[in-house]
């Protein structure tokens, strides 16, 4: 279970996968090797990750799509699993509705992207039919959960305040 100090270091991370330890426990008013121990149990438990995050266009992978797959009932299990191995598979997931799984694909550019679909995609078994959409602009691609600005003061937690508040 997360509690307010593991929340606030996920919060300042989201912003900056680079802050130093030092800062952060500065931000929060807490000795150094309490964040590097939550960071550390944060990752090791699957909870978080710190990672680069790249522009696919700036790496020459242009072409990018939303597809929507329907799959054999019995099958989606299997068909995912073989789904996400795919390189060119950026985001996959279960949805309800006229699909049973979408995917996020970046390729890279209109060949690389129908060799993928036709070649590979459409041939995973299990996999009845499929439909791409294909994004034409990007407005908006954030994985700052619950962030929505800069932290741009200092944390602190309340002692009666279950949320961390800022100075």
């Amino acid at each position: 279970m997360l509690d307010d100090i593991d929340r606030s270091i996920i919060s300042l991370l989201q912003y900056d996968g680079r802050t130093p330890h030092t800062k952060i426990a500065e931000e929060l008013d807490i000795n150094e090797g309490a964040v590097r121990r939550r960071v550390k149990k944060l990752i090791d438990e699957g909870i978080m990750q710190i990672v680069a995050i790249v522009e696919p266009h700036q790496l020459g992978w242009s072409e990018a799509a939303m597809i929507g797959i329907t799959v054999n009932p019995n099958m989606i299990d299997e068909a995912a699993t073989a789904i996400s191995q795919l390189q060119e598979v950026t985001y996959l997931f279960q949805a309800a509705g006229e699909f049973d799984l979408f995917a996020e694909v970046y390729c890279k550019n209109r060949a690389h992207f129908v060799s993928f679909l036709n070649n590979r995609l459409q041939k995973i078994p299990g996999i009845e039919r499929t439909q791409t959409f294909l994004i034409l602009k990007m407005y908006k691609l954030s994985y700052r959960w619950g962030e929505t600005e800069a932290p741009l003061v200092k944390h602190t937690l309340t002692p009666q305040s279950t949320e961390p508040t800022r100075k």
